[in-house]
This record gives C-alpha cells, sequence and structure tokens, in this order.
C-alpha cells in the first residue's frame, strides 16, 4: 500500500453548472424505522435477513470497463453514485450499489437524494467517468477506474468542506441480495456468497466500520437515527446485507476487489492500492485511444459527433471479454428498483447483438463484428435456431423462439461477406443449419420481436426472406433453387399475410392500406382474428387494427420502396396512432395499446402497466425518411435531446405528466433499460445512412433481387400460410416438416386421388402440382394424414385460369 498522500482531482477540468438531473424515485431508497439505539459493538447485527433486495434504478449516468488486460469487471453508475459492478462476466452483476454521505457536526448530507452533480469523461470514447458532487459548503469528486490488469474498481475520492465521507457498500453476489455474509476483519469490509466474494479496502484509515442488514442495522439507518455513524456490528449474515465505513482522510483511493473467495478479493485490491491509480489510469487510456482511434464517424454537430463517439464506446463496453463477441443488451435492469430479478437485460439477445454488430461494421470496428459472428458460430442449437436470450458463456435464460433471430446471424455472415472481410471457419455450415430452420418453420414465428404473440410479423418476414436470398450463395444448388423461391414466394406474398385494407382506420386516415403489426397462425388465407396483448392482462384486440413500426425493415432489407404507397400510407398510420411529441422531441410506440411501462401513477412495470415511448423507433421512422428523400437529421437530433446527462440512450421515454417525485417527465428516460444497445445501435446507423445514403442493413444482394419485377416459380402453400388462390402458370408445393399423404380433389373433391409427400431440401416434404396438371380445374380440395393420423381438416385453394396481364408491383 502506498505511503504517499492522495492529490485531490482537478475540478477546473470539471463542468461548472450542473445537469438537470431527476431526482431519484423514493421506492429505491430505505425508509424503515430505524432500530432503537443498539449497543455500539455487537458481533451480529440485528434485523437478519433485512428488507426484500432489490436493484438499482436503470437511470444511469455511465457504463465503463477497461479494455487490453486481465481484468474482466463492468461499472454502471447513476444518480451521481456507483451502481451494479458486474464480475467475472457482462452476465453476472455483484454489487447493487455503493453509496456515498457527508457527515458533519451540523448533521449529514445523503449526496443521492440531494444530487446535485456533474459529470463529464475525458472524450466521448474514453470512459473514464468523473463526478462533481457541490453543495454550498462542499465539494466531492469521484473518479471511477477499472484496473485493467486486475478484477479491481479503483474510486479515486478528493472531499473539501467540513465533512467526513462515509461509504455504504450493498453486495448482490452470486447476483442477487439473497444470502449474502459480509464481516468487518480489521480495516477490511468483506463479502461472500457461494462462489463469489470481494473486499473493499482504502489507501487510508477507516473508521466505524460495520456490517448490517438492509433497513434494519445499515448504515443509512444510523445515520438516519444518529445524523452520524454509531454503529458497529461485526457480521450480517444470510440476507440482504450492507457494508459501512468512514473515511479519516479528505482524498485517497478505494480499491473494491472481486475474486471466487475473501483471500483473493482482498489481495487483488490491495496489490492495486500498491501499485497506485496512476498506471492503472495511463494503460486504460491508452487502450482506449487505440480502439478509438479507428473509429470513422463524423456528425453534422459536434454534440451529434459527439453522441456517435460515444453510442461507439457503448457498444464496445456491453462485449464480454471472458467470452468475446457476447454481447448484452443493457449492463442494466429495468425498473431494478422494485425487483431482484436475476435476469434484468445483461443477457445476449442475437437480434440486438447483430444490430449492434452491424453498427460496429458502420464505425470501421469490424474485427469486434467479427467476433459477435464467431460467437453466434458457437452457440447455435443444433436444429439451428439461436435460443431467445442467453448468458454470455452461453446458458439459455429464456428459450422462446424468434425466427428474426435465426436469419440476423446470417445476415451479419452476408454483411462482412460484403465488406471484404475473410470468411470465418463454420459460417457456411450455421448459415445452412440457421436457412434451413428458416425454412422448415417460417413464415411464421413463435414470438415477434416484441417476444410476446404467434404470427406471422412483417418485421421478421422481412429479415427471414432478406437471410434466405443473402444466405443463398452458401448453399448446394438444389438448396440455393429451394431457398430463392421461397424467399421469393413469400417476398410476394407479403402483403396477402399482414397487409389490410378497407377498415375503419383506412375510412378514417384516407388511405388504402396498411401494414399491421401481426398475423395471428390460426387464420383462412385472410387477415382475420384477435391478438392478445401479453402486457395488458388478457386484453384482444383486432388483428387488422394493431399497427407497429415494424413494417419500416421492408425498405430497410430491400424488399419495397419507402415511397411504395402502401409503405407511405402505413408512415400515416403510424405517425396518427403510435407518435406522440415530447418536449424532446417525437417518439414512438410499440404498437397500440402495448402494457409494456410503468402504470398511470408512475409506478414500476409488473408485468403489465402502459406502454411508453421508445427512442430507437424514432431512428427507425428517420430511415424511412431518409429513404424517401427527406431529412433525418430532426429524427437523430431527437435521440440526443433524450438521453441521460452523461449521453446514454433509454429503451423508453416517459409519455404522461411529470411526476417529479418518481424521476419522469416527459420525453426523458423512464425506468426502462438504459443504456439499451439497440437504441446506440440506431442512432450510429441512422447517421451512417444520413452520410452514405442506404441503410447498413441493406446488402446489394437482396436490393438487386428486388428492384426489379422477378417471377414466382412456386407457390408454398403451408397451414400457418395457406394459399387462398393459385395464379396460372406457377407451379404449387404442398409442404410439411414430416412425411403425409395428400388425399385430394377437384371442383368439390371429384376424381380423389392420393399422393405421398417427397422429400425437399432443408428436411421438409411436400407434394408437388405442375401448372399442367391444374389447368383444366377451378378448385383444389385437400386434406393429409401423417404419421398421427388424418389432420381432420379440408383445405381449398382457387385456381385462376386466366393470364395476369402484368407482374404484381413489387418496389412501388
Amino acid at each position: 500500500m502506498s505511503d504517499t498522500p492522495a492529490q485531490p482531482l482537478p475540478a477546473q477540468s470539471l463542468p461548472t453548472q450542473p445537469l438537470p438531473i431527476p431526482p431519484v424515485p423514493e421506492e429505491s431508497l430505505p425508509d424503515q424505522t430505524p432500530l432503537a439505539q443498539p449497543p455500539s459493538a455487537q458481533s451480529l447485527a440485528p434485523g437478519a435477513p433485512g428488507l426484500p433486495p432489490t436493484w438499482t434504478s436503470s437511470d444511469k449516468d455511465f457504463v465503463t470497463t477497461a479494455l487490453g488486460g486481465a481484468s474482466r469487471l463492468w461499472a454502471t453508475g447513476g444518480h451521481g453514485m456507483l451502481n451494479e459492478v458486474y464480475w467475472p462476466s457482462t452476465g453476472q452483476p455483484q454489487i447493487r450499489d455503493l453509496n456515498f454521505y457527508l457527515v458533519g457536526e451540523s448533521g449529514w448530507v445523503d449526496l443521492k437524494r440531494v444530487q446535485q452533480y456533474v459529470f463529464s469523461r475525458p472524450k466521448p470514447y474514453l470512459p473514464l467517468p468523473t463526478v462533481l458532487h457541490r453543495g454550498q459548503d462542499y465539494q466531492l469528486a469521484l473518479e471511477v477506474l477499472p484496473d485493467p490488469n486486475r478484477d479491481v474498481l479503483l474510486i479515486r475520492y478528493a472531499l473539501t468542506g467540513p465533512y467526513r465521507l462515509v461509504l455504504l457498500l450493498a453486495p448482490h453476489l452470486t447476483s442477487t441480495g439473497h444470502a449474502n455474509a459480509a464481516w468487518v476483519e480489521g480495516q477490511r469490509l468483506l463479502a461472500v456468497s457461494g462462489d463469489r466474494a470481494l473486499a473493499l479496502l482504502a489507501s487510508g484509515p477507516l473508521d466505524h466500520l460495520s456490517a448490517g442488514y438492509v433497513g434494519f442495522s445499515d448504515g443509512w439507518q444510523d445515520l438516519n437515527a444518529h445524523g452520524r455513524l454509531t454503529w458497529s456490528y461485526q457480521r450480517a449474515e444470510n440476507g440482504n446485507v450492507a457494508l459501512t465505513a468512514e473515511l479519516q482522510e479528505p482524498s485517497g483511493l478505494l480499491a473494491l476487489g472481486f475474486a471466487e473467495n475473501v483471500t483473493g478479493a482482498q489481495g487483488l485490491a490491495r496489490a492495486s492500492l500498491a501499485e497506485g491509480d496512476e498506471v492503472a489510469r495511463r494503460a486504460f487510456l491508452h487502450a482506449w485511444e487505440v480502439w478509438g482511434s479507428a473509429l470513422k464517424l463524423g456528425g453534422p454537430s459536434p454534440e451529434l459527433d459527439a453522441e456517435a463517439l460515444l453510442s461507439a464506446t457503448v457498444l464496445k463496453i456491453h462485449e464480454d471479454r471472458a467470452y468475446p463477441g457476447a454481447l448484452v443488451a443493457s449492463l442494466s435492469i429495468p425498473w431494478g428498483n422494485s425487483t431482484d430479478t436475476l435476469g434484468g437485460y445483461h443477457l445476449v439477445w442475437p437480434r440486438d447483438a447483430t444490430l449492434a454488430a452491424f453498427a460496429l461494421i458502420a464505425c470501421n470496428q469490424r474485427e469486434d463484428a467479427r467476433r459477435v459472428l464467431a460467437w453466434f458460430i458457437a452457440n447455435q442449437q443444433a436444429d439451428g435456431h439461436w435460443l431467445q436470450n442467453y448468458y454470455p458463456d452461453g446458458q439459455g435464460f429464456w428459450h422462446g423462439i424468434q425466427l428474426d433471430e435465426t436469419a440476423f446471424p446470417v445476415l451479419l455472415a452476408a454483411k462482412l461477406r460484403e465488406e471484404g472481410e475473410p470468411e470465418l471457419e463454420g459460417t457456411r455450415d450455421m448459415v445452412r443449419r440457421a436457412l434451413a430452420f428458416v425454412a422448415r418453420t417460417g413464415p411464421t414465428s413463435d414470438q415477434d420481436r416484441w417476444e410476446e404473440n404467434q404470427g406471422v410479423n412483417p418485421f421478421t418476414l422481412a429479415v427471414a426472406i432478406a437471410a434466405l436470398v443473402a444466405g443463398a450463395g452458401w448453399l448446394e444448388e438444389n438448396e440455393r433453387h429451394y431457398a430463392l423461391g421461397l424467399a421469393d414466394d413469400w417476398n410476394e406474398r407479403l402483403e396477402s399475410l399482414c397487409y389490410v385494407t378497407g377498415t375503419p382506420l383506412c375510412q378514417e386516415l384516407n388511405v388504402q392500406g396498411y401494414y399491421v403489426r401481426l398475423a395471428p397462425p390460426d387464420r383462412d388465407g385472410t387477415l382475420t382474428g384477435q391478438v392478445t396483448l401479453q402486457n395488458r392482462q388478457g386484453k384482444t384486440v383486432e388483428a387488422a387494427a394493431l399497427v407497429s413500426m415494424d413494417f419500416s425493415y421492408l425498405p430497410r432489407l430491400g424488399l419495397r420502396s419507402a415511397l411504395d404507397p402502401r409503405i407511405r400510407d402505413t408512415v400515416k398510420v403510424v405517425d396518427h396512432l403510435l407518435a406522440q411529441a415530447t418536449p424532446t422531441g417525437t417518439f414512438y410506440h410499440r404498437y397500440n395499446d402495448d402494457g409494456y411501462g410503468e402504470h398511470e401513477d408512475g409506478s414500476p412495470y409488473d408485468g403489465h402497466g402502459i406502454g411508453r415511448l421508445w427512442p430507437l423507433l424514432s431512428g427507425e421512422r428517420g430511415h424511412l425518411a431518409l429513404q424517401a428523400g427527406e431529412d433525418s437529421r430532426p429524427y437523430l437530433e431527437t435521440l440526443l435531446r433524450c438521453s441521460s446527462p452523461g449521453g446514454l440512450l433509454p429503451e423508453q421515454v416517459w409519455d404522461g405528466p411529470p411526476i417529479p417525485e418518481r424521476g419522469l417527465f416527459p420525453g426523458r428516460p423512464n425506468g426502462s433499460a438504459m443504456p439499451l444497445l439497440w437504441a446506440h445501435a440506431e442512432f450510429l446507423k441512422l447517421l451512417h445512412a444520413s452520410q452514405t445514403g442506404r441503410p447498413a442493413e441493406l446488402l446489394r444482394e437482396v436490393e438487386n433481387r428486388y428492384a426489379e419485377p422477378l417471377p414466382v416459380e412456386a407457390r408454398h402453400w403451408r397451414p400457418a400460410a395457406p394459399v387462398p388462390q393459385l395464379e396460372p402458370g406457377r407451379l404449387l408445393l404442398i409442404e410439411d416438416d414430416e412425411p403425409f399423404t395428400l388425399h385430394f380433389g377437384f371442383d368439390g373433391w371429384q376424381d380423389p386421388q392420393d399422393r405421398e409427400a417427397l422429400p425437399l431440401p432443408f428436411g421438409l416434404w411436400g407434394v408437388t402440382f405442375s401448372p399442367a396438371e391444374l389447368t383444366s380445374h377451378h378448385v383444389l380440395n385437400f386434406t393429409r394424414r401423417s404419421a398421427a393420423g388424418w389432420e381432420g381438416q379440408d383445405h381449398q385453394i382457387r385456381l385462376q385460369q386466366s393470364v395476369p396481364t402484368s407482374l404484381p408491383e413489387r418496389r412501388g
């Protein structure tokens, strides 16, 4: 441990005016009646097991990590304090928070509640955060520095004014606040749960060290009861625990170390203190400078340029180093101050990770994107799909199936190929297995991109079609022919699957039709039925009346023109139903009647609520505007204005009247995830598209195939995508994913026959009818028998006999 006195941080380099930061929600702070005056020194703290544990608010100021060394630690901060610290991977938060308080002769200051602070970093791509708290008679500077060479977080502090500094650490080892043990050992604060341990050491002497139970015998309760620290409990076991200490020197260095046992954790912390923070700071800044120097970004204003650099950095921070290429969706837990959930958003969603990888490619960080693809290759399921989400080590969390999450890695592989990157080993096999899954299970998906409903969704289907085309080059000839034919069929039938006309909404807005959010799977060839809103306690909405921004990927991926009247009409519909103006700009709901968000009174989402506004959807709307020849800058500036004081972009912003006591203000981040990787990626891709004139996801192979009308060779009948009528001159394939016998007849079951299904590519089975077989008939009637027996349902397809005069419109 160094004997050199710590030097105060230079205050002149920091901003001089506080940023407008909403107050912390009250429910995140303990408010229990403190214990009556206990003895000042006891072995075991009273109040076990403490209050039910929660995480912290997801309202973050910063996220940070070190590059280039042995460190496997990620730190987050909000409300001027340190929030979750993740170790040894991005999927495992190990503390709830580390808070600081000021204690003086006239009382104590709860800095988290006062929230008079400013935040800064050296450069947007140098995530070395400094927080400066200022009051009338005090100033506290905190610098948060992950040690690049150890699993240690260093915190440099410097306090001026008539106060002493108190810290309160809440361990959540093994990613939960249950069953933690904390104790005091000399000048060390220690905690353990299972094979996870931490140690907090200081460069100077500590006083009033204590271990307690949250809400009963923790340091906040002591301060609240006495205005100073009086308790000195030695141990708190098997509960929701907290550690407290008072720093005797006004400036110095803290080291928070993590290891599999307490001996290792305190050894790492002591080593970091011994080496000092200057060495760690130089190594930290150098590694980030090397990475940041490769960025190729530029915005139309200094503010947008800075946000772009920060957004790229946020993406990089979220990459795991224990499992390189694993990009978690967010280093936060939505509404964390109301839940102790294990998952949060510190999980890998293949969709979010791919979209982030596209943004990294747009920033000239192709090696980062290649690692994402390598991790996809390593974690693909045997049948070709990827899990709905999983921890960075590949272990699944939720096990739903989303077709777009199977198709997106194929688009990433195709993008890297288009960029001239060398092909990763295993890419061909990965693509083939993914496309086999898409071909077998599409065009329906068990879940849409909002993870709630089964059916045909324009976003999901667009990604699947693009993947079949972009990945066809990796397939064998017969597979390639089938994949392209299937893509062409689905692309031409997009409107019959998820587009409506003549609805009351069409009449109200004077439009011909619009794309819906979802076509339910139990349909008869027309878009009918009800959709259950999963976050609205079972409420249902007619499918034809449910709209979303999901259609925006039809132009984004090159399947339709942004000037197509159907796209333009749908833009008009979503602008009318989903858009809402706020003081920071216009944002969009996911879909009408969404329930994912706070309740009307601002209380946290608890499985249902009221859907709030999503900034990333303003980015999607900006892409539509750009592709239609309009200016995208207003949408970029809207995203910028809704960011946190630290520049982080949220999952949602508040859309109701101000509720200051809950920290909710119109157009500002609510209690959802922040930062959201998807939102930062969307900002970067919109900025890139505004500079290049084309979306990052628009692959030339897909764009060229559907630039002009293309004859479709065959129609693919499936139960979830029936063919109500067949145009003359086309093959008809009646398909399933298992062998079957087709019992069929014509024009009211005349001339009944049986035909065995034959193998098709990708494990499919099918019966094929040539145009000549159907020429003299008007209706094909059929049913099927599999190993399980007859399906118990009759189907029919109307057979057109007149040749159309022109091909169906494709791109407007």
